[in-house]
């Protein structure tokens, strides 16, 4: 217990000899003593790591059935995750399909499934996804009274507008083709 009481005295004795000479006011007291008490708090020591390359992430938007649109997304994503590759920076590209852009992931209905199937290959080490509404899928199926099968690179989403806007907030970059 020595210690203890070493440590306690010398912060007592700091506490007097910061102490000022003059009579101070109640609110000067405390504010004293809450500075005092903070200085004998040791500061946390924080680990120096090394700078990681800037993650670039980019969330684009399809929302109609037109081959030419889905393929502009595409061939934006491509380009993108080209680009980071060849800076050696990591990026990640997500697709958000809803209203009738859900076309581009219906496995019925898709003209861009090829492209789809390549586009994880292409992307590597960088991450590409595909989402899709599920707002959307329910309003088909039950329009055309029959259950949707989508890509398999396509994830349900709960709502496409939502997943962007929540991506959006989190600092994703946005572009509609």
């Amino acid at each position: 217990m020595p210690d203890a009481r070493i440590h306690i005295t010398a912060a007592l004795l700091a506490t007097f000899a910061l102490s000022p000479a003059y009579p101070m006011t109640s609110m000067q007291q405390q504010q004293d003593s809450a500075i005092s008490a903070h200085a004998m708090i040791p500061k946390r020591q924080t680990a120096v790591r090394p700078a990681k390359p800037a993650s670039h992430r980019l969330v684009i938007q399809v929302n109609q059935n037109d081959p030419a649109v889905m393929n502009l997304a595409l061939n934006n994503a491509t380009n993108v995750l080209d680009y980071y590759r060849k800076r050696g920076e990591e990026a990640d590209v997500e697709i958000v399909a809803f209203g009738p852009g859900l076309h581009m992931l219906r496995k019925d209905t898709t003209p861009v499934a090829d492209r789809i199937h390549a586009m994880t290959d292409i992307a590597f080490p960088n991450k590409v996804r595909f989402a899709a509404c599920g707002v959307t899928k329910e309003g088909m199926e039950k329009k055309e009274g029959k259950p949707l099968e989508l890509l398999p690179e396509a994830s349900m989403v709960p709502s496409g507008v939502v997943r962007m806007m929540e991506l959006q907030e989190k600092g994703w970059s946005y572009v509609r083709p």
